[in-house]
């Protein structure tokens, strides 16, 4: 998948780990349903660009506006006025209300500020929260991608962001994918 003129480097990442894990959870019979802001359907396309996805992935929401996260993945909207749409509490709650409503295995929840305007206060261009739940277990995280790209452009945040949520796609059900840059 090419998208734009991002990094080479980060999408040949997503391609390599998003293969890999597909072919594990299509092995494995895992189900996944995702539900993106900022990276407006990057990883439902990687995963349904993988042959055979059909048989794990069932759903892929592009949530952008608020009214979206709250009417149709059930985000509480009390989460977002005291948290915020970018906020760990409303990736959580938007990977379970994806889970939830594509009945899958896993649910994962994206939301964050790719850039190049949208920067708050203490929530810089490259702020991203992911989350991932199922088997009851869940792990969130504030990827800080502000620190960790040396160019955080708008597509290399949204790519990065996308290859981070498949790694701990991987890490929630204990699969170690054999290939990452």
């Amino acid at each position: 998948m090419i998208i734009a003129k991002s990094d080479k480097l980060v999408t040949k990442k997503l391609d390599i780990v998003t293969r890999d894990v597909v072919k594990y959870l299509c092995e494995q019979g895992i189900t996944v349903s995702t539900a993106e802001s900022c990276t407006g359907g990057i990883l439902s396309s990687a995963i349904t660009s993988v042959a055979g996805a059909s048989k794990i992935f069932g759903l892929g929401v592009c949530s952008y506006w608020e009214s979206i996260k709250t009417s149709v993945l059930s985000v509480d909207e009390k989460i977002i006025s005291q948290y915020g749409v970018v906020s760990a509490r409303t990736a959580s709650a938007m990977a379970q209300g994806v889970r939830k409503l594509g009945g899958a295995d896993i649910g994962v929840g994206i939301t964050g500020i790719a850039g190049p305007t949208g920067a708050e206060e203490g929530k810089p261009v490259g702020t991203v929260f992911v989350s991932v739940t199922g088997f009851g277990k869940e792990i969130t995280r504030d990827l800080r991608l502000y620190e960790k790209l040396t160019e955080p452009d708008r597509e290399t945040v949204r790519i990065e962001a996308a290859a981070q949520a498949m790694l701990m796609i991987a890490e929630l059900v204990g699969y170690k994918p054999s290939e990452v840059i």
